[in-house]
């Protein structure tokens, strides 16, 4: 499944995982992607993601015409190195954000993945996105964990296992 969606990776204990960011067009997906490359990240896929699932994980990487493409607004399309694929362990939506959010998950190729909202704009961003993929967050994690407490999730994935 090809979704519109951009997906950077940062390497933590395990591997690499990774953050979908999904959002309307114009909302700062690529803006974000860009500052969070320049705090350590790094590209899997602009604009477009392809999904799927193996075993119970969820995986993506950019289409081939795509691949280690990124569209910085006001530049172009430039080239930046990307992995290849990565494992994708958070959702993020960009947009309004409450302030004490309520559980979420995003559920891709059958699988449920904790989901926030994020202001892609803020400075912060790019700091509050690698908190939440190292910890999901205290309260995401003990919300992902409700969830599926609650029925929300009935098959795990991204870095639930």
């Amino acid at each position: 499944m090809i979704l519109h969606a951009g997906l950077i990776a940062a390497f933590l204990p395990g591997g690499w995982r990774g953050v979908l960011i999904a959002g309307d067009s114009g909302a700062g997906k690529s803006d974000l992607a860009l500052r969070c490359l320049d705090h350590g990240f790094r590209l899997v896929a602009d604009d477009r993601t392809l999904v799927w699932a193996c075993e119970g994980v969820l995986y993506g990487r950019a289409p081939d015409a795509l691949a280690g493409l990124l569209e910085v607004r006001g530049l172009g399309v430039l080239p930046e190195p990307p992995i290849p694929f990565c494992r994708i362990a958070l959702s993020i939506r960009c947009g309004p954000v409450d302030r004490m959010p309520d559980p979420a998950v995003e559920n891709y190729a059958g699988l449920n993945i904790p989901a926030l909202s994020l202001a892609p704009l803020e400075s912060s961003a790019p700091a509050k996105l690698r908190r939440a993929l190292q910890h999901l967050g205290a309260a995401t994690e003990g919300a992902y964990q409700d969830a599926l407490a609650a029925g929300v999730s009935p098959r795990p994935g991204g870095d639930s296992r």
